[in-house]
């Protein structure tokens, strides 16, 4: 099975199979029928100052991608990310950011997360 990142903005693709919201706010101007959302797994996202410490510029993408795969040991987001897993090795799976820059985002590093996952 595939995971890819999309931005949520994109419309909808036949080949998206679940359709994973992964930031913690709704994208702005984006109505819930528009997004075609399967899964919101809040708790997955990074915490609000991890966020704003990476937005603000303060640290390299390669530091922001430790400190969320440190977030990401904790128990309910460890849960969340195997429950992921599990649904990523049964069907493809699109995880959805409003980020301008997806390659460089949160949603770069679940997704890498899962495709180790797999193997």
């Amino acid at each position: 099975m595939s995971v890819r990142v999309r931005r949520v903005y994109e419309p909808p693709e036949p080949g998206d199979g679940v359709r994973v919201l992964v930031d913690r706010l709704w994208p702005r101007g984006l109505s819930k029928d528009a997004a075609r959302v399967d899964e919101w797994p809040k708790g997955l996202t990074p915490s609000t100052e991890l966020r704003r410490w990476y937005h603000a510029g303060e640290g390299s993408y390669e530091e922001f991608a430790g400190r969320y795969e440190a977030e990401l040991d904790a128990p309910e987001a460890a849960d969340l990310l195997a429950r992921l897993r599990e649904t990523a090795s049964e069907k493809d799976v699109t995880l959805l950011t409003a980020s301008k820059t997806p390659e460089t985002s949160h949603a770069a590093v679940l997704a890498r997360l899962l495709e180790a996952g797999q193997r």
